[in-house]
């Protein structure tokens, strides 16, 4: 496709920012108007950039993974490795509350042939193994970590029911599973 102008690709940007702040608040119902007005565009731009409301998930979905790649990465340079842990972990919770918003659209999308879950199949797991692995031969965290124990028990979180403290309880959860993670540790 052809490059977008500096202006449309600003206008498409936001579109995808607010899309995702509002599935993750409203769900996949959220009003594409809503965010149409709060990204400072028109529908009409809206529908220009993405012509369904699952297009607009998957993008917004396919975002949301590279954020939260790329923010492995970063924590990893900048933090201890069991802090950056930690902290790519509480990002976790933001991207399974976008998640839950997009459920019903993603799983439309699974009867697609949208390339969208072969494209990041694997990702994120594999950027939590690389923190973990990290944390482990720092040995600030236990050196018998699975990494697919500690996903599967960040998953679980996606599956607590959807209540106003939500979130705040989702951060309590991993501040525990950290603490049981950094539990007889060498470092």
């Amino acid at each position: 496709p052809k490059p977008l102008r500096a202006d449309a690709q600003r206008n498409r940007d936001k579109l995808v920012e607010v899309a995702a702040q509002a599935f993750a608040a409203d769900g996949v119902d959220a009003s594409l108007e809503e965010i149409a007005k709060r990204a400072g565009v028109g529908i009409g731009t809206l529908y220009r950039h993405f012509p369904t409301r699952e297009h607009l998930v998957e993008v917004v979905y396919r975002r949301e993974v590279e954020g939260l790649c790329h923010a492995a990465g970063e924590l990893a340079q900048l933090h201890p490795a069991d802090v950056a842990l930690e902290l790519w972990m509480q990002r976790f919770v933001d991207y399974i509350a976008t998640k839950r918003g997009l459920a019903t659209s993603l799983r439309v999308l699974l009867t697609t042939n949208s390339t969208l879950f072969s494209d990041t199949s694997g990702r994120v797991s594999g950027a939590m193994r690389r923190l973990i692995e990290a944390a482990a031969a720092s040995g600030k965290i236990r050196a018998d970590v699975d990494a697919s124990d500690v996903m599967h028990a960040l998953g679980g979180i996606y599956s607590a029911p959807n209540t106003p403290d939500w979130r705040e309880r989702s951060g309590r959860l991993v501040k525990l599973l950290m603490d049981g993670l950094r539990f007889g540790a060498k470092g």
